[in-house]
């Protein structure tokens, strides 16, 4: 055996190590090069594509490295693995993990000899990047664009004060593609409790759904036949109903009607444990379309709960409830009336600033020329029986029966007012956010209306069922108790008081949501709205960035 003598094996070892680096440096320099040469190709090419994936964010790409000096990111397995992984999981999200490459990701994890290849690993480099801009983007501001289904839209959709090419790289620099994930997505609960429900019905899905309840009469405690046995097991699905199947499965007894309750409550019915018509449409909506319900309404938190303030006010318009949120936790709930669906309440976002006790109301003027005039034509004491005035732009009152009330129908110069009292259209508060829908909170005279369950009843303001327990809610620290707003209620003068701390109000529309126990409820669409986002989502990806985006990555101030 020869061995070589120490100085000669020093100075061997050493050329050695030089080789390889020499190598391993002309390898990463190969690497480099073709990448830059495959996204400068992608660049010129008008729709640019890698396996037959559409890469959205060319130009960002071609950002990022740039900044990188053509350095590769996706050179660890680990991070290609969470990324496949994150796209995969997106399905949870209601999303279409086939947006985000899902196929083509896939297929390069076990890529075999052509991985070794320099365009080959170019091209990785391209759709991985390419799937986490595209997921980032779409888990933080959703798929589609709120805007082009409202609008009212005003909520903020802008990346500010961030260039997003460099907070994708130091993102990509952490290595936690994971964690990005879970960061870019709405970060309270009541996202992660429909995540969970949308999990739920898709494994329920996955299973074959439920059955359909067959037509026929109406069922209640003490009904009898088969049935009942399809109603019990429907419900045992959805976990509405929990306890052992009764000796005579064919009877409707006490436990099913609990759990018919439970159903009717979840999914905005009136809860009196009998299956009419009502419940039984909800009954039979197919498992896919609960799935599809969900995945509705997670895209729309997507598009709002995003940077929100830890206090703030919800309408849910479809839900037909108001729920006060302080320090992030619920601490109050009411019903509401809103707006009939020819009269839907916008959906928006803006600012409680006061409240008016005794208020009056100014006829606004569509109601006042399709409503009121045509009353008063018909019913000259409808002034008098509505306690209104008729009044000139700068509030001097009119005496009616001067004015020709048939020559109405060509113009009218005044303005209706109903003065303070139970019988004002707003009661006897209302809560003003500026708007300039002229949409407000108020009380209402119109009580009995929230017996119903479905409560679209209004011109488009929301009336509120319990306004003086809200005013409380508001009013309390700055020394407006129950008792002092009961005083100045009865006076019947119109006082107004400013919020110190105004609040922020989201008008929106939700018809899936939790509650805290994680408890999944369904709301009718009663504008028919989900049907569009359920179609967008479903439809090929397309890049739609959020304001300033676009002019961040090209270095260029927004407008």
């Amino acid at each position: 055996m020869t061995f070589l003598r120490p100085d000669r094996f020093f100075r061997w070892s050493a050329a050695i190590t030089i080789a390889m680096l020499m190598v391993s440096a002309s390898a990463r320099a190969d690497e480099r090069g073709a990448l830059r040469e495959r996204v400068r190709e992608l660049s010129s090419t008008q729709n640019p594509m890698v396996d037959g994936a559409p890469i959205a964010t060319i130009l960002g790409i071609t950002k990022l490295y740039e900044l990188r000096s053509w350095e590769p990111v996706w050179t660890d397995p680990s991070m290609v693995r969470q990324l496949y992984d994150g796209v995969l999981q997106s399905a949870e999200h209601g999303l279409n993990p086939d947006d985000f490459h899902a196929h083509q990701l896939g297929a390069r994890l076990d890529a075999g000899p052509a991985a070794g290849d320099p365009r080959y690993r170019a091209d990785t480099e391209i759709l991985c990047s390419d799937a986490f801009a595209r997921l980032l983007v779409t888990l933080r501001f959703g798929k589609l664009d709120p805007s082009t289904f409202d609008t009212a839209w005003n909520f903020s959709r802008e990346i500010l004060n961030q260039n997003p090419v460099l907070a994708i790289n130091g993102l990509l620099q952490s290595r936690q593609v994971s964690g990005a994930f879970e960061m870019a997505a709405p970060g309270v609960p009541k996202y992660d409790l429909l995540r969970q429900a949308l999990v739920t019905y898709q494994d329920i899905g996955a299973k074959g759904g439920w059955p359909r309840v067959p037509e026929g009469d109406g069922m209640k405690l003490g009904s009898t036949g088969p049935r009942v046995v399809v109603l019990r097991y429907r419900l045992r699905v959805t976990g509405d109903f929990g306890g052992p199947t009764p000796a005579n499965p064919e009877v409707f007894d006490e436990q099913l009607e609990a759990a018919v309750k439970r159903f009717q409550r979840r999914h905005g019915i009136a809860a009196d444990g009998a299956i009419g018509p009502r419940s039984l449409e909800e009954l039979n909506v197919p498992v896919e379309e609960r799935i599809d319900q969900i995945r509705a309404n997670l895209e729309r938190a997507r598009w709002v709960f995003r940077d929100i303030e830890d206090t703030f006010i919800i309408v849910n318009i479809a839900g037909f409830y108001l729920e006060l949120v302080e320090h992030g936790e619920r601490t109050w709930r009411t019903k509401v009336q809103v707006g009939k669906p020819y009269h839907a309440t916008p959906v928006f976002k803006s600012t409680l600033k006061y409240a008016e006790f005794n208020p009056t109301w100014t006829i606004p003027p569509g109601i006042l020329r399709k409503e009121t005039l045509p009353a008063i034509r018909r019913d000259p004491s409808y002034l008098s029986r509505n306690n209104m005035s008729v009044v000139t732009t700068s509030g001097t009152i009119v005496d009616p029966a001067t004015i020709d009330w048939a020559a109405t129908t060509k113009g009218f110069p005044y303005m209706i007012r109903q003065e303070p009292g139970t019988r004002n259209a707003l009661g006897q508060v209302k809560f003003i956010f500026p708007n300039k829908y002229m949409v407000y909170l108020h009380d209402t005279p119109s009580k009995g209306l929230f017996a119903r369950a479905e409560r679209a009843f209004s011109h488009g303001c929301i009336r509120t069922e319990n306004p003086f327990d809200l005013a409380v809610h508001l009013f309390d620290d700055q020394g407006w108790d129950r008792a002092r707003i009961d005083r100045v209620v009865e006076s019947r003068k119109t006082s107004r008081v400013n919020l110190e701390k105004p609040v922020t109000v989201m008008l929106l529309y939700w018809t899936a949501d939790m509650d805290e126990h994680g408890t999944v409820s369904f709301y009718k669409d009663v504008y028919s709205r989900d049907a569009r986002i359920i179609r967008g989502l479903d439809e090929p990806f397309r890049i739609d960035p959020p304001a300033g985006a676009r002019e961040a990555v090209e270095g260029r101030a927004s407008r």
